[in-house]
């Protein structure tokens, strides 16, 4: 039974995530998902289970950040969860005596004109996690009236659901990701997705043009691009990464080969199922028969066969 590490405490969106993921792996709770990760580099889990982008937020900076500069991990799988947040709070509490609600500053965000509507002179204060939110607003003497959560947290926490899907969208989704120690990649289905984190060699005008060229003529199709600072000043990005293909794709792997020829550094983060089972359009000569005839071709011709 593996040991899998997430975003705790028990209650959260990610913990969810990671049933539907591995519904018999062991539930590892950490306070961040830095924490998270850090678990499944130093052997105490197994893998880890964190989200990575959400689709009214976007990417998950420390996700992305974690990815790029922490020990190598890859990813195995990945789960498209619907997303939906309630109101809670301790049984006898009314809505219009609640003061101060403690929440995700993601639930914050995807929340806001329901806070503008229902709760206009409460006091919003961030928490490291809807499911921690919960359960601060479930202790006796806790300075907070409410919290916006999953309703499982609710039933974790003894908390009564108050208003239930309160986000801005009702089809709000969230992507998370399974990641283990570097091994074996997942074999290739047909419907895969591959995820980079690219640095630049050195700026130049350009640069980035000749990242996506490398794509661009092997037909290989990006399904998100982020930009992130390197931290060695003001202005100086490097790029995360995902687009549709395996790695043994013959158009990937020259793709793959042509980043690494002309980056300063290519950090491989995994090739796996897509979840939402999407197969991609292969343009005319990117198929990998037509990659494998061309070789042959060129062999041919450096043999003196022309």
């Amino acid at each position: 039974m593996p040991r899998l590490a997430y975003l705790g405490p028990e209650g959260t969106f990610t913990e969810e995530a990671l049933r539907l993921l591995d519904p018999t792996a062991e539930r590892m709770p950490c306070a961040t998902v830095s924490a998270a990760l850090n678990a499944a580099r130093t052997g105490e889990a197994d893998g880890a289970v964190v989200p990575l982008e959400n689709s009214i937020e976007g990417a998950i900076t420390t996700t992305l950040d974690e990815f790029a500069w922490g020990e190598p991990l890859l990813i195995t799988a990945e789960l498209l969860l619907p997303v939906q947040f309630s109101l809670l709070a301790r049984p006898g509490t009314e809505i219009p005596h609640i003061k101060r609600v403690y929440t995700h500053p993601a639930a914050i965000t995807q929340c806001r004109a329901f806070i503008s509507r229902e709760l206009p002179d409460a006091v919003v204060v961030a928490a490291p996690s809807t499911a921690a939110a919960a359960q601060e607003v479930s202790l006796p003497g806790s300075p907070y009236d409410a919290a916006i959560a999953a309703r499982i947290a609710g039933e974790h926490y003894g908390l009564v659901e108050l208003a239930g899907n309160i986000g801005d969208r009702s089809d709000t989704v969230t992507r998370f990701v399974k990641v283990t120690h570097p091994g074996s990649l997942p074999e290739p289905t047909g419907s895969d997705r591959t995820t980079l984190v690219v640095f630049l060699a050195d700026d130049h005008p350009g640069a980035l043009l000749e990242m996506l060229t490398e794509f661009s003529v092997r037909g290989v199709n990006l399904t998100r691009i982020e930009s992130r600072p390197t931290r060695n000043g003001i202005g100086r990005y490097f790029f995360h990464f995902d687009f549709e293909g395996h790695v043994a794709d013959a158009r990937v792997g020259e793709a793959l080969s042509g980043l690494h020829r002309i980056c300063g550094d290519v950090r491989f983060l995994g090739s796996y199922p897509r979840a939402d089972g999407v197969a991609p359009q292969i343009k005319r000569g990117t198929s990998d028969a037509e990659f494998a005839e061309a070789g042959d071709w060129l062999l041919r011709i450096r043999s003196g066969q022309v």
